[in-house]
């Protein structure tokens, strides 16, 4: 490890500068940059300084171990996540999800029609996207929904810190889809659900997936002001 502070970019350029990358770089991330990350994102706030999440790291020769598990796990179980998501969504948040597989789907050249590309480009998320890295976000099982705001704080620094220090990453909701198979390979108690994965690592700027690019909506479509 070394001593020297590496450059770090401001936070609102982090902000703006987050999103999710899909085509990685083989490169590691030196040890020191990985101690800062996660003793940043270990500053995340919680409800009565809780600090409820729990996180579980490959890297190396465990991440490609692991990588052919989900994928095998991927090709031939039924998922059973610790975590459903609402579908469908309901038509606000469906236009969105939609737009957002049609502007990564046009990167990649794959058409509507094209059934295997879209189930291939779908399998990517168990492939890590080609990630030297991968965790995976838990809490106790005993906690609700108030508690796992805490761990999604936890988790927005964490991606803001990768930022900063210039590694990529994408948060994936797919990838809790098979918990059960994350819990043997780290030894994890069954007390504890995962609630997501995020791959990472330094982008690969050549692959076409990492064109993409998605809008936000106008603050006025969602912040509501009363002043008096």
């Amino acid at each position: 490890m070394t001593n020297s502070t590496p450059s770090r970019m401001p936070l609102f350029d982090a902000i703006d500068q987050r999103r999710s990358v899909r085509g990685f770089l083989p490169t590691r991330i030196p040890e020191q940059t990985l101690d800062d990350i996660f003793t940043a994102a270990g500053k995340a706030p919680s409800n009565c300084n809780i600090q409820p999440w729990k996180v579980f790291l490959a890297k190396g020769a465990a991440t490609s171990e692991l990588r052919a598990k989900m994928c095998a796990a991927a090709a031939t179980l039924t998922p059973t996540p610790d975590y459903s998501s609402p579908r469908p969504f309901p038509p606000e948040y469906r236009t969105r999800q939609i737009d957002c597989a049609v502007a990564l789907y046009q990167e990649l050249g794959i058409t509507r029609e094209d059934k295997q590309a879209r189930a291939q480009a779908a399998m990517r998320n168990f492939e890590f996207f080609d990630a030297p890295y991968v965790l995976f976000i838990g809490m106790d099982a005993k906690f609700g929904a108030s508690v796992a705001l805490d761990v999604g704080m936890y988790a927005q620094t964490l991606m803001l810190a990768m930022t900063a220090h210039g590694i990529g990453c994408c948060a994936q909701g797919a990838l809790r889809q098979y918990p059960q198979v994350v819990r043997d390979f780290f030894g994890i108690d069954d007390s504890i659900n995962i609630l997501m994965g995020l791959a990472f690592g330094y982008e690969d700027t050549s692959h076409p997936a990492n064109r993409t690019r998605v809008g936000r909506e106008q603050v006025n479509t969602y912040l509501k002001v009363r002043d008096c």
